[in-house]
């Protein structure tokens, strides 16, 4: 039982100093793989949540599954506050532990745990006492509001242990206690695809049964996170080392700041899809444009989850040997993390180009309108998705190494620099096409914004 509700210091401190000699000592390569593999599966198993909602969801009805597409600018509102406390205090623990600094670790642990929770508490309360104006503003229609509301009312009784999930999750992948952040991501998403059977079908709750499935799930895996935590060798949480200071707030900041910006523009450009994906199409196919989006969305999410794995595998070994100051392993888990990357999109690509359609159908086989505007979309993202591991690696180097300018940059590219004028402008000329082709335009400017800095950190990461 010691093992799994506390430890010894001499217990966590033998164990910090092996993961320190893990750390900086083991081949990078070998060592990024070891960090990944699990990153992967956890990365997976989460946006397997949006697409075991999707595939039940979407043997309801379109407007059920265009109601939940339109609830999904609001899972990335929660991924966002939650990637922001996870990553920034996760990134300052990788470089604190790497610097032998185990005191600031855990009081930045608390800090970034706490604040989470306390913020998700306040986003749900709000979103409660304003339920539908929250479903109009992220783009529902009339014909798909109901179904909104139902899928949006228990991820909001959820969203402050969805929240600081994400938050612990982060904090254990960059001590280099990936396994641990897999295993209770894994347990959430496994119930819930048990769940939403049962709800679904069995219960016959529909949408709302899908919303309450992943609330459940998502709050026993909080739990399993949080045991984590206690075990030898993690960084623990207590409150007693909750520190809401302005230098905490400041370091969070630091390390969090690109994934806030990334996920808001995320959440903004989700809004503005639905909203020119329901304005472009043709008469009373709005709900099936904004359902062929929301499912494209989500396989590619799917798909990005292996990528941001591997990335995620190369932070935690470049957070540490940047804090031990062994910058050439960081170069060299640098160029072979994007390489790997690389070749992995490249495969996904064709084959989702050659399958398009029938990637499509398994979510929705009843709505031919749906299945051929989805099969376009993805077709036009596969042309320019291999681009996106320079930036998405690269923006992950700057990210944990602190270099907050640069990285806020880089993580604005994607959704938010390119993303926001090309959609604006696209379907004024080429109508619904354009909208289908937005992601694709913008990832590919994203990637040449990113590539000068791809080429420097490849030369020399030492400034």
């Amino acid at each position: 039982m010691k093992h799994i509700f506390g430890s010894t210091r001499e217990e966590d401190e033998q164990q910090r100093q092996e993961r320190f000699v893990m750390m900086t000592e083991s081949p990078v390569r070998q060592l990024v793989m070891k960090m990944a593999v699990p990153t992967i599966v956890s990365m997976m198993v989460t946006a397997l949540y949006n697409i075991v909602d999707a595939f039940f969801v979407g043997h309801i009805s379109t407007e059920a599954t265009a109601g939940v597409g339109v609830s999904f600018a609001y899972m990335t509102f929660i991924n966002a506050i939650g990637f922001f406390f996870g990553h920034g205090s996760g990134n300052f623990i990788s470089t604190a532990l790497g610097a032998k600094k185990y005191g600031e670790a855990e009081k930045m642990a608390a800090t970034g745990f706490i604040s989470s929770m306390a913020l998700g508490v306040m986003a749900a309360v709000f979103g409660l006492f304003f339920l539908s104006p929250l479903s109009r503003m992220m783009g529902a229609t009339p014909d798909i509001l109901e179904s909104a509301n139902d899928y949006l009312l228990f991820i909001l009784i959820g969203t402050p242990f969805m929240m600081s999930s994400l938050t612990l999750n982060n904090q254990l992948r960059l001590q280099g206690n990936a396994r641990y952040a897999m295993v209770g991501i894994s347990t959430g998403a496994v119930l819930n695809i048990f769940l939403d059977a049962l709800f679904i079908y069995v219960l016959d709750m529909g949408v709302t049964g899908a919303s309450l499935a992943t609330c459940i799930s998502q709050m026993i895996g909080w739990f399993v996170l949080l045991l984590g935590t206690e075990r030898s060798g993690n960084v623990h949480i207590r409150f007693m080392n909750f520190n809401p200071s302005w230098q905490s707030y400041k370091d969070i900041f630091k390390g969090g700041n690109p994934s806030l910006c990334r996920h808001v523009f995320v959440c903004v450009s989700t809004i503005m899809l639905n909203r020119y994906a329901a304005y472009y199409a043709d008469p009373g196919t709005e709900a099936s444009a904004i359902a062929a989006f929301a499912i494209v969305a989500r396989v590619m999410m799917f798909a990005f989850s292996i990528i941001l794995g591997i990335g995620q595998g190369f932070q935690p070994v470049c957070g540490f040997n940047y804090g031990a100051g062994l910058h050439e392993r960081v170069r060299k888990s640098f160029i072979f993390t994007t390489m790997l990357s690389t070749i992995v999109l490249i495969v996904i690509s064709i084959a989702f180009s050659i399958f398009a359609p029938d990637i499509i159908r398994i979510f929705r086989s009843e709505d031919a309108e749906l299945i051929e505007i989805g099969a376009v979309v993805m077709r036009w993202q596969c042309l320019s998705f291999p681009l996106i591991g320079v930036s998405t690696v690269t923006n992950m180097m700057y990210q944990t190494t602190r270099k907050t300018l640069i990285a806020t940059v880089l993580s604005m590219g994607r959704q938010g620099i390119f993303f926001i004028p090309t959609i604006m402008i696209l379907p004024h000329f080429i109508g619904l096409q354009g909208v289908e082709m937005t992601q694709a335009v913008a990832d590919a400017l994203t990637f040449l914004l990113a590539l000068p800095f791809a080429v420097k950190e490849t030369l020399d990461v030492r400034r």
